[in-house]
């Protein structure tokens, strides 16, 4: 077991680590090679240039301005420099309410930790029982400050008790008040975005299909004639996998015919040549600008081929579609009510904004999805017990003593100071990380799975696995089976009655486990975080090796983004830890606050800088967040009910027995009270938000924003290269009333799918608009910019 010596061993690692991360990250961002490495965000934002340009050759690569090396440092107060409001409107709602996660860890434990470490502590020192159990157990002088060292049947637990009530009641206390403001935060967000398509749009999935009829025909029946006054228009969703290698394949191309005439705009007096063979290694040696021009052209004829056939077979229609609606308000009523008598049939939802579709899943049958989530589940539990052969692992490297005594051979090598150390205090929590490191990979793909057609539900869900992995695994797993190696003399020679006092006086002693693993993980790890060293290498690679245009220079910075899925997870264990050892053992929750304020600092440059978010949820993911730390409140509730039924403690362990069903009371009303902010849309704010469209502008046109708003991103990427002079809108308002020899020729010429309009007041017929876009066409490739004021109630 580790002692006061290995946790110091421990920390002087990490400690060096991290700052040598830190000084590291600090010297290399203020070069100009790396520019784009540290600061991707301003890049993609156009708040920013590269620092390379002008000056001499050696200027483009080594920051020579010696005075920025003296502060070095000044990207601490620089992070904390924007107002939260500022953030908001910078990076979105997401990212501001994911730094308040932080901040609200702060706002819990700093109060705990004061009153626990000047209350309990003393406490459990003063009691001296592990003194007499040292020749049965193995102990720690960091278990002397622990629960396991007050005596049983002492009077001494109800100090315990009475300030797991006052811990309960401040966190409670917390939540709500945090609960209430990312309610109001998301309302107003939501309520100061100027039109977005999401708004105005549900997807609706497992559309029947009637004989006869397309998908289309049939869409624009049920919506006519079920939202005759609120239903505008809807963009078909089609399977188009072979189209999309095409894509795939001109875009390769085109980067190599920009790369050649790049190299001839360099060097006019000779021409690019290249091979026709494999490779270009070996053939007949040609001007390589027009061997790609004419590859491309023959790319064009192919991919203009190819969409024919996915907009005229009707089998490339998907029984799922993106459905507009002329109001805000009509979009709420559709997207929040059942739509058919069958509750099978015409499933709507609101629809993720562009940029969080998934558009891979859009294509899975509906009738698949109960079966793809069953076998996830089964696959996720077996894994689950899998990854305990590991953990087990681990907690052989953290409990050395227990396995001396039933493996004495070991004894030379082991009681080496050093290696002991070592083995004891870094190693275990290194060994976990990196069993952890694949993981939300896997879980990620499990989730996609599963058949969620959003980005954000998918890292949602993820995220979730991840969190019941922490849970069952490191947690549980860590104590049980950490307790099982630790104590493995005393199993195997005491009574079985004596089991049970066993392991709760063993629980307590694993916090020396916990804290090797945050200095580990929250400490080092963090600090990682910010030094970038993976897209560093990489850009400095692709840039060397793969970059020949601007554009690929673009592609290569590779910001990245929050990535939820593991980072939420990570962030509710250190909740549990901090809420389940707080009255334990208090002497962990230091090392909490640690965490918390380090990985703020950290965050909040990271979003500023570096994080070019996938989307926008306004905080959908905070409902989760609220309930896995509620649920750590039960857990450790529960824990130290049972801690205290093997300390004999018969007179106070009754008192706790309402903690819980209080708990669970109020979880339920936070639930009922602000979670329907989160799932739906409420009708007043829709007709607000409407009315004050009206007045402030009236001048959009909705139908052409949201003309190819849901338009497949296939299908975009051939209309941004190949028309970018010519723009069609392909307007259907019946196709009944259709000219079919119109249709032909505006199919032949328009990249995108047809967009079907309804509108009652016209004439039906078919009507294709070229001309320039609209002036307020949806512009899906530039980052948002939110306009948001809030002050939070004092």
């Amino acid at each position: 077991m580790a002692t006061l010596g290995d946790i110091g061993v421990s920390a002087l690692i990490n400690i060096l680590t991290a700052f040598a991360f830190l000084v590291a990250f600090a010297l290399l961002r203020i070069q100009p090679i790396n520019d784009r490495v540290y600061f991707p965000k301003w890049y993609i934002s156009g708040g920013r240039t590269s620092p390379r340009r002008g000056g001499n050759f050696v200027a483009k690569f080594v920051n020579l301005n010696f005075r920025t090396y003296l502060t070095f440092l000044n990207w601490m107060p620089q992070a904390l420099r924007m107002s939260e409001s500022e953030l908001i409107s910078h990076a979105g709602l997401d990212s501001a309410v994911f730094l308040r996660i932080y901040t609200l860890g702060l706002k819990i434990f700093v109060p705990i930790t004061v009153v626990a470490l000047l209350i309990l502590i003393p406490v459990n020192v003063s009691s001296g029982t592990l003194f007499f159990l040292r020749k049965e157990l193995v102990v720690s002088d960091i278990d002397k400050l622990s629960i396991s060292n007050v005596s049983p049947e002492s009077i001494r637990f109800f100090i315990h008790i009475g300030l797991e009530y006052l811990f309960t009641a401040w966190i409670c206390y917390l939540l709500y008040k945090e609960y209430d403001n990312v309610a109001t935060m998301r309302l107003h967000f939501l309520a100061s975005q100027r039109i977005r398509a999401e708004q105005f749009t549900v997807v609706v999935r497992n559309v029947p299909q009637i004989p006869n009829h397309s998908i289309s025909d049939s869409l624009d029946h049920f919506f006519k004639t079920n939202h005759p006054d609120h239903y505008l228009c809807h963009q078909a969703v089609y399977n188009a996998n072979k189209f999309a290698k095409l894509v795939r394949k001109r875009d390769r191309l085109q980067n190599w015919l920009d790369y050649n005439q790049l190299k001839f705009e360099r060097n006019p007096d000779k021409r690019p040549t290249t091979k026709t063979g494999f490779l270009g290694l070996w053939g007949e040696r040609v001007d390589s600008i027009d061997f790609y021009k004419r590859q491309i052209n023959e790319f064009d004829k192919k991919m203009a081929v190819e969409r024919q056939k996915v907009l005229k077979d009707p089998k490339s229609i998907l029984p799922v579609a993106f459905v507009s609606f002329k109001s805000r308000w009509g979009a709420a009523v559709c997207a929040q009510t059942q739509q058919s008598k069958n509750p099978t049939l015409w499933l709507t939802n609101w629809a993720p904004e562009p940029r969080d579709v998934y558009w891979r899943n859009l294509a899975i049958p509906f009738v698949s999805l109960t079966i793809r989530k069953l076998i996830i589940s089964l696959s996720v539990f077996a894994m689950v017990f899998f990854y305990m052969i590991p953990i087990a692992f681990v907690q052989s490297l953290a409990n050395l003593e227990g396995l001396e005594r039933v493996a004495p051979f070991l004894r030379p090598v082991i009681e080496l100071d050093f290696i002991k150390s070592f083995l004891q205090g870094f190693l275990p929590g290194l060994a976990l990380k990196i069993f952890l490191y694949i993981l939300p990979t896997i879980l990620m793909i499990m989730s996609k799975i599963e058949g969620h057609i959003a980005l954000s539900t998918l890292e949602r869900r993820a995220s979730a696995k991840y969190y019941y992995f922490m849970l069952v695994n490191v947690f549980l797993g860590s104590i049980v089976t950490g307790t099982a190696f630790e104590q493995l003399d005393s199993f195997l020679h005491q009574s079985p009655t004596q089991i049970p006092r066993t392991i709760g006086v063993s629980i307590p002693m694993k916090a020396t486990f916990f804290i090797t693993y945050i200095m580990v993980d929250g400490w080092a790890g963090i600090a990682s975080e910010i030094l970038r060293l993976k897209p560093l290498v990489i850009f400095h690679l692709k840039n060397m090796f793969l970059v020949k245009t601007e554009r690929d220079r673009e592609k290569a910075m590779d910001p990245g983004s929050v990535e939820y899925p593991e980072t939420l997870p990570s962030l509710q264990l250190y909740f549990l830890l901090g809420i389940v050892y707080a009255v334990v053992t208090p002497i962990l929750l230091p090392f909490i606050l640690v965490f918390f304020a380090f990985a703020y600092l950290v965050y909040r440059h990271q979003i500023i800088n570096v994080y070019n978010p996938q989307y926008e949820s306004a905080a959908a993911f905070w409902p989760h967040v609220h309930s896995r730390i509620m649920a750590s409140l039960l857990i450790s509730q529960l824990l130290l009910m049972g801690l205290l039924s093997t300390k004999k403690a018969a007179n106070s362990t009754p008192l706790l027995v309402i903690l819980p069903i209080l708990t669970l009371s109020f979880h339920k009303y936070c639930k009922n009270r602000f979670e329907p902010a989160f799932r739906m849309y409420p009708l007043e704010e829709a007709m607000s938000k409407d009315i004050m469209d009206r007045t402030t502008e009236s001048d959009i046109s909705l139908q052409a924003f949201l003309a190819d708003a849901y338009l497949h991103p296939i299908f975009r990427s051939f209309e941004e290269e190949e028309l970018v002079e010519v723009r069609v809108d392909k307007v259907r308002v019946d196709k009944h009333q259709s000219n079919a020899d119109n249709a032909r020729t505006s199919d032949l010429s328009s990249p995108s799918p047809p967009h079907h309009v309804y509108n009652p007041t016209s004439p039906s017929q078919d009507v294709y608009h070229h001309g320039s876009p609209p002036q307020h066409a949806y512009n899906l490739s530039s980052p948002p910019r939110y306009g948001y004021h809030y002050e939070e109630d004092p």
